[in-house]
């Protein structure tokens, strides 16, 4: 198929964004943005049509969820969870079960905030966990370097896997759903993606922790000082602050609107007056940026010696990635750019009734292999619109094909490039690069057939969304 010059000059500028993100030579939303202009400039498409993604309701969910997700670090309800779960009778001084609430504990944060933050978070508890546990162990009954490892890679690794269960969770998401959405006509909801991503996140976590309570054991039965460590921070904490209470209830509100449409359609059904309005008049977006508002007008108690909000306009900040990532894809759609690649291909994907299952496989591994050695922001952009026209023309149900890449991208558990949650861990100078890659393999192909096999049950069920 002979490519338009548009579409060959927005192949040019989709490689450069594409290199840029690799290398990490200007910061990711910068070369979004720059990528946004370079089409304008380029004459690809008008200014009109390039920055419309910029105004995409989903956009508008990502700031709201951001701003929720800042104001929840800030007054420190992330520290105050974690601290809450590590600190439950069974979890004890027992190497697994520390294990197992250090990613159950970075699951459900990162779930909401972003991976980054979350695992930077971690990673200061998991630091102070094992100095307590070096500190007050005997010389003879101290736990194997290897536990060290498997701790810190245990961060990184729930960190992307805990993205995976709301739409909010990671950029990739948001990236694919509105591709979906936008290409396909296809709108998934909040609690169809949770309906996926859920059960896919529990399963992964699962595996993590049992891959590396296998490959780097404790050596010893208890971790002395892990309990003392963990009450210790816990009184730092002290009870609750206003600025806390205040972030909770916005979270609160805003999830109880993003459930509300469904319940409602459960409960009322489908025709239902109220389901309409709700489905009409509260969208995603909306809900988010209800809960963000209302961050700027409850009370945040005492900070910094000034009384005010619990966010400040100062304290906001914008990430403009996602707009620009999907001006780039939805043009790759209108120039003709993502169909020729995707026909240039179409010949891999056999036709007949099993090119659903073989597409959804391929659409899942290819974007795995593509996360790690690029984010998993490009590796959504690149290979989601790909997918979505292999899906259009071999017969295969593009959304749930574009589904199964979305979540793969978001995985790259084996170099410390895949993801900056991964780089922040290896930073810390007590991982080994081996140990790394030898177990974010493990995953890798573990998480691929966890995906594969979600998705492929949501395509034989038939279910629609």
């Amino acid at each position: 198929m002979e490519l338009s010059p548009e579409a060959q000059r927005l192949a040019v500028i989709v490689v450069a964004v594409v290199a840029l993100w690799v290398t990490e030579a200007l910061p990711l939303a910068v070369t979004a943005l720059l990528g946004a202009v370079a089409c304008v400039l380029a004459g690809v498409a008008p200014a009109r049509e390039v920055f419309r993604p910029f105004a995409d309701p989903l956009i508008f969910l990502f700031i709201g969820s951001f701003l929720l997700a800042e104001a929840i670090r800030l007054h420190g309800l992330d520290r105050r969870l974690a601290f809450s779960v590590l600190s439950v009778p069974w979890v004890g001084e027992r190497p697994r079960r520390i294990l197992a609430a250090v990613a159950t504990v970075t699951v459900l944060i990162s779930a909401f905030i972003s991976n980054t933050c979350t695992a930077a978070m971690m990673l200061a508890i998991v630091t102070g966990i094992l100095s307590a546990v070096e500190d007050a162990s005997r010389s003879d009954r101290r736990p194997a370097a290897e536990f060290a490892t498997g701790l810190f890679l245990c961060v990184a690794f729930a960190a992307s896997i805990g993205g995976l269960a709301t739409p909010i969770g990671t950029p990739p998401n948001l990236i694919g759903l509105g591709f979906i959405r936008n290409e396909l006509g296809v709108d998934v909801s909040f609690l169809g993606w949770c309906g996926i991503g859920v059960p896919v996140v529990i399963v992964m976590t699962a595996l993590a922790v049992a891959v590396l309570s296998w490959m780097f054991p404790a050596g010893v039965d208890r971790l002395e000082g892990v309990g003392q460590f963990v009450v210790e921070e816990r009184q730092r904490l002290g009870g609750w602050t206003t600025g806390q209470r205040s972030v909770a209830w916005a979270f609160a509100v805003t999830v109880a609107l993003w459930v509300l449409p469904g319940a409602a359609l459960v409960v009322l059904g489908p025709g239902h007056p109220a389901c309409t309005w709700l489905k009409e008049r509260m969208p995603e977006g909306v809900a988010a940026l209800v809960g963000a508002i209302l961050l700027f007008l409850l009370p945040g108690g005492a900070r910094d010696g000034r009384r005010g909000p619990a966010l400040s306009w100062n304290e906001a900040r914008i990430d403009w990635l996602y707009g620009g990532g999907m001006a780039l894809g939805e043009l790759c759609f209108s120039t003709g750019l993502a169909k020729g690649v995707g026909g240039s291909i179409t010949g891999w994907i056999p036709a007949g009734p099993w090119a659903g299952t073989v597409l959804v496989a391929v659409a899942a591994v290819v974007a795995v292999v593509t996360s790690e050695f690029t984010s998993n922001t490009a590796s959504a952009n690149m290979v989601v619109p790909v997918v979505i026209v292999l899906g259009q023309a071999t017969g295969g149900d593009p959304v749930v094909a574009a589904l199964a890449a979305t979540m793969a991208a978001s995985l790259g558990f084996m170099m410390p490039v895949s993801t900056p949650c991964n780089a922040l861990v290896y930073g810390s100078g007590r991982i080994p690069l081996r140990a790394m890659m030898a177990s974010g393999a493990v995953l890798d192909v573990a998480g691929t057939i966890v995906i594969s096999m979600a998705l492929l049950m949501v395509l034989w069920s038939g279910i629609a969304f």
